[in-house]
């Protein structure tokens, strides 16, 4: 589809001369920018899917009852260092 805009004549050959030097052209940094803006909206839903799957992990039914504690964690990893340490070789 093409798109028709309007922009000051200064500002394009500023862009052209931005684009050259970054070995792009304007119509793909603005295809880029359209195709981010429009997305923008789906990765913000995403987010917080994302976040309601991770509050949700503390739910019984997902976690299988398991609960954990800083504590817990720390001592599980001081355990597993201890058992490589004594390992033989």
């Amino acid at each position: 589809m093409n798109l028709t805009i309007t922009i000051d004549d200064d500002v394009l050959r500023r862009a052209r001369i931005r684009a050259l030097e970054q070995g792009t052209s304007v119509n793909c940094i603005l295809r880029e920018f359209l195709e981010s803006y429009a997305g923008a909206e789906e990765e913000v839903r995403a987010r917080h899917r994302l976040v309601e799957m991770a509050h949700g992990l503390g739910d019984e039914k997902c976690s299988g009852g398991r609960s954990w504690t800083r504590e817990s964690i720390y001592e599980d990893r001081l355990e597993r260092r201890a058992s490589r340490v004594n390992e033989p070789e």
